[in-house]
């Protein structure tokens, strides 16, 4: 459509597959490297094949696009009439995505705003969908990109992880870092805080952490219009009844998906997350 907003963001997003074609969403794939096979998420690797790889203890990163991969993706929305881009994506804190984003935006002949929604998951896509929302009203590029930053700055994550040995072989755990130490004799609790993985708590069985988690998930919507996204790998059945519960105690819930990460995130975390987005509108 000449004269539209094209909106991209990244694979860590994890959206619906129904809600990518429905708003004509760009999704731009981070890789995973195993061994020395590099795969693009979501296109080569599944987040089966990465929980299997981790249990197997073979190398697993990860890595951004290139510049030149999202100039590609610029282009195409260019040519295809695109009147400006809004480009939203993981943590700056946690990946070098945006940067790379960034870079690309200076090589196209349109306007394109970049957003670090500092956040990852559907705790991103939130921030998609609402961008994508307010391009499908007629907003411009400026108001669309403040959309997606007003959606983050009110969203939080929660997780629940069976071991923080995959985030410390990333690097990707922050002040987290301290917990390791006890990490056998507590199930830890994290949340995403400036963009950042931060302990929340310590419990010390699974099945304390859970209710933790579901606990917390249900004093942050309150009586609030929110969007609910329940995330986990190789867990789900964990995810499904938690998310029946969220259900049931959320009085202002308006939409819930619950949808295993991608093999980024999954590297990461390993198998056996439980996470849990809280996004109101």
């Amino acid at each position: 459509m000449p004269g539209h907003l094209a909106l991209v963001t990244d694979s860590t997003a994890y959206l619906p597959q129904d809600a990518v074609d429905r708003h004509g969403i760009e999704v731009v794939p981070l890789s995973v490297v195993v061994g020395d096979e590099v795969l693009a998420e979501g296109v080569e690797i599944s987040p089966k094949d990465v929980a299997e790889a981790l249990r197997a203890k073979h190398r697993v990163t990860t890595s951004r696009p290139g510049p030149e991969t999202f100039a590609a993706a610029y282009r195409a929305a260019a040519e295809a009439g695109a009147r400006g881009i809004v480009s939203v994506h993981i943590s700056a804190e946690l990946s070098g995505t945006v940067e790379a984003a960034q870079l690309a935006a200076a090589e196209v002949g349109i306007p394109v705003e970049v957003v670090d929604s500092r956040l990852v998951g559907m705790a991103l896509g939130h921030s998609v969908l609402a961008a994508a929302t307010a391009a499908a009203a007629g907003q411009g590029i400026e108001q669309v990109a403040a959309e997606a930053r007003r959606r983050s700055e009110l969203t939080r994550g929660y997780f629940y992880v069976d071991t923080l040995e995959y985030l410390r072989r990333g690097g990707r755990i922050g002040a987290a870092r301290a917990l390791v130490g006890s990490a056998l004799a507590v199930k830890p609790l994290l949340h995403l805080s400036g963009g950042r993985i931060e302990p929340l708590e310590k419990v010390r069985t699974a099945s304390r952490a859970i209710a933790r988690l579901e606990e917390i998930a249900v004093a942050e919507a309150a009586d609030r219009e929110v969007d609910i996204a329940v995330h986990h790998l190789a867990a789900e059945d964990r995810a499904e009844p938690l998310a029946e519960r969220l259900r049931e105690r959320v009085p202002g819930l308006r939409e819930l998906y619950v949808g295993e990460v991608g093999a980024v995130i999954g590297a990461h975390v390993g198998p056996g997350l439980l996470a849990v987005v809280v996004s109101p509108r």
